[in-house]
């Protein structure tokens, strides 16, 4: 059977559709809206969450502090001359040990500061032969020492072209790009003490152990041998950042 359709009814089914376009429409416009704030809140707890992991990794570097290393008179070998504002080390004549609070066997100086707590570091350079490091304030300065950690030494050594972790027993260390400065970094609550190529900002090594009691920083000018390594060890001056920027 046919029906027939008046005008009206036409006009009302057309604007009926029309009508619904619209409300799909305006649904989608609102639902695309409401999809594009949702990805600008997650963009915006991303970038919150970055940069709160940016700070935490930042603050710990704001406290480390860049040490300005003094050496100690009274504990060097009495071959060794320091220089006037003891910043500078090197190789005397011959003298015999006379000193009573100074290494009588191996030919070293320790700094004058003595830390029990925080994060410090320095740089030190001037040399191709060197003996660098920290080591408690207690450890014996009389007759032959072992220096490792266990006797209360965290020190590296470069000989002879070669560099090597005084540990038991030593370890070599592959280094491509020679270190004009050596850097060291000591955290004394994380147990660290790091040493780094200042050249190309490489990590060397680290040491890890637990500390107690004072540690003091370490240094043996290497010898003087056919005309080489004749330059004083140097305790250089670093800028403020540096500490920051090599430390972990």
């Amino acid at each position: 059977m046919l029906l027939t359709l008046g005008p009206k009814t036409v006009s009302l089914r057309l604007c009926s559709a029309v009508t619904g376009r619209h409300d799909a429409a305006s649904m989608s416009s609102k639902t695309l809206l409401s999809e594009r704030e949702g990805e600008k809140e997650a963009l915006r707890s991303e970038m919150k969450r970055q940069k709160g992991e940016y700070e935490a990794v930042k603050e710990p570097e704001i406290q480390t502090e860049v040490l300005d290393v003094t050496l100690d008179p009274d504990t060097a070998n009495p071959n060794l001359v320091l220089s006037e504002d003891r910043k500078c080390v090197r190789h005397g004549n011959w003298d015999p040990p006379n000193k009573s609070e100074g290494f009588d066997h191996y030919i070293c100086v320790l700094g004058a500061e003595g830390f029990t707590g925080g994060r410090r570091y320095w740089e030190v350079g001037g040399k191709t032969g060197w003996y660098l490091g920290v080591c408690r304030e207690s450890v014996s300065r009389k007759g032959k020492v072992t220096l490792r950690p266990e006797d209360g030494y965290w020190v590296v050594w470069l000989r002879g072209g070669v560099y090597q972790v005084l540990t038991s027993p030593s370890t070599s260390l592959p280094v491509s790009i020679r270190p004009g400065r050596v850097g060291i970094f000591l955290d004394y609550e994380a147990g660290e003490v790091s040493f780094y190529n200042v050249t190309d900002r490489s990590r060397l090594f680290s040491f890890t152990d637990t500390f107690s009691g004072t540690l003091r920083p370490y240094f043996r000018p290497g010898y003087y041998v056919s005309g080489t390594n004749a330059a004083p060890l140097k305790i250089c001056p670093v800028p403020a950042q540096a500490g920051g920027n090599l430390g972990p």
